[in-house]
């Protein structure tokens, strides 16, 4: 466990982040690995069937993990108050809650997903195999929800490490089913779908045995599941705010890939390379983004506002240091980063995920932004305003895939993302720059 509300922020930040970071990069790792797989052992058509399915798949499990990261800035809370009772109390919330919107969203996603998938204009000829894979995966959503929940409420605790090892023994797990299920067993797309149930399962086990052993404190009995209406409206209105700020990004996302998968499979693996590349560029502000919501969390807790506007400005310094690097990069060696993710060399592909990464990257700046005060403002409790904020990425992403895809093609698709983050960051700075907790926190800092 490790107490955020004392000490130097900048050591607390890196020390809490850095795990989170390695478990994240051995996540990617795996991501990658899978891509590179299936484009390797299986051919074009099931890497476009994979690909055209990221989408959705990026929409159902994020509003899981981000209502399941929600949760866990309730128990932060309570740890950061020293209220370890109520604590255990949003703990058995976060399970229970976690466990009936994952079954509610697998029986929906399984039995509509043909439909879904021709809305999303798949292409026929793999139109089967994302079927066959994405099945798979909604089957196995609740095993992904568990372990996040797990994750999360050890993060709560200050505890980073434990998520990253468990992490780092599911993505050795998954890729090694990978290379069995796909090259030895011949099982195709559905392989890889197997690989990612099994390697989550077993993940979610070891991780409440070990929780269970190590942290007396979160031992829950049969009592503490009896919740209170107060504690439920709590926790919803921060985990669901959580979770539909996450959908509502990835909801956009589908839109435009429904533009995507229109394109042809060039264009889909150029695009599913883009965004693995991306998801990599991204890291640090996920990473920090995840640090903060704890670390506001329990500073909210415990009263130390000052603590909490320090805290952003270290994390703010650091990422756009990252975004400088990340712009060179896309500039100087994004062709060989896609061959690498798909062992694609076709010109179209390369060309077209290039140009993706050199345009999209030079926003970063505000895009850190965003993804840094969204999760400060769900630490500090203000779970409205990010809503708000991902609403309009929304109805950017919309607005393109309808008005602009038509007329631009590719393009249209690049620009949607730079566009929408210069609209949604505006009611983020202005909310934040009046929210109470801020305030404070800048009169504490003046008169230190």
């Amino acid at each position: 466990m490790k107490d955020l509300t004392k000490g130097s922020p900048l050591k607390l930040i890196l020390q809490f982040a850095f795990p989170v970071c390695m478990g994240n990069i051995f996540q990617l790792f795996y991501n990658l690995a899978d891509t590179r797989i299936v484009g390797s052992y299986i051919g074009k058509n099931a890497l476009a069937a994979v690909g055209s399915t990221n989408s959705l798949n990026s929409m159902i499990i994020g509003f899981l993990l981000g209502m399941t990261n929600g949760f866990a800035i309730i128990v932060s809370r309570y740890f950061g108050a020293k209220k370890y009772e109520d604590m255990k109390k949003a703990v058995a919330a976060t399970f229970e809650l976690g466990i009936i919107v994952s079954f509610l969203f697998t029986i929906i996603s399984v039995v509509f997903l043909e439909n879904i998938l021709v809305l999303l204009n798949t292409p026929d000829n793999i139109v089967g195999m994302a079927s066959d894979y994405f099945t798979i995966i909604l089957i196995g959503m609740t095993a992904s929800m568990l372990y996040n929940v797990c994750s999360g409420i050890l993060r709560a605790i200050g505890d980073s490490v434990t998520p990253l090892c468990f992490l780092v023994g599911s993505t050795v797990c998954n890729v090694g089913l990978d290379l069995l299920f796909i090259n030895v067993f011949r099982l195709g797309v559905k392989g890889a779908a197997y690989a990612t149930v099994i390697s989550q399962i077993l993940s979610f086990v070891l991780c409440m045995v070990y929780m269970w052993i190590k942290y007396p404190i979160l031992r829950i009995g049969r009592k503490d599941f009896i919740i209170s209406g107060k504690l439920v409206k709590e926790m919803s209105a921060t985990g669901f705010s959580m979770g539909f700020m996450l959908s509502l990004i990835n909801i956009g996302s589908v839109a435009l890939q429904t533009c995507i998968n229109s394109f042809g499979e060039n264009i889909i693996i150029a695009h599913t390379a883009a965004r693995k590349i991306t998801d990599v560029f991204m890291l640090p502000f996920t990473v920090f983004g995840t640090t903060m919501a704890t670390y506001c969390g329990q500073n909210l807790g415990a009263g130390e506002y000052g603590r909490i506007r320090q805290g952003v400005k270290i994390v703010l310094f650091i990422t756009w240091g990252w975004c400088i690097l990340v712009i060179i990069a896309s500039y100087t060696i994004a062709p060989y980063l896609v061959y690498m993710v798909t062992g694609n060399s076709d010109k179209e592909v390369l060309n077209t995920a290039e140009l993706y990464l050199k345009v999209d990257t030079v926003p970063y700046f505000v895009c850190t932004l965003i993804c840094i005060l969204r999760n400060v403002m769900q630490g500090i409790g203000d779970s409205i305003t990010p809503i708000i904020s991902s609403a309009i990425e929304l109805i950017t992403k919309v607005a393109v895939a309808i008005l602009l895809a038509p007329y631009m093609g590719y393009m249209a698709i690049i620009l949607a993302e730079p566009v929408s983050w210069v609209l949604m960051v505006i009611p983020i700075l202005w909310k934040l720059g009046r929210n109470p907790i801020f305030v404070k926190a800048k009169e504490l800092s003046v008169n230190e």
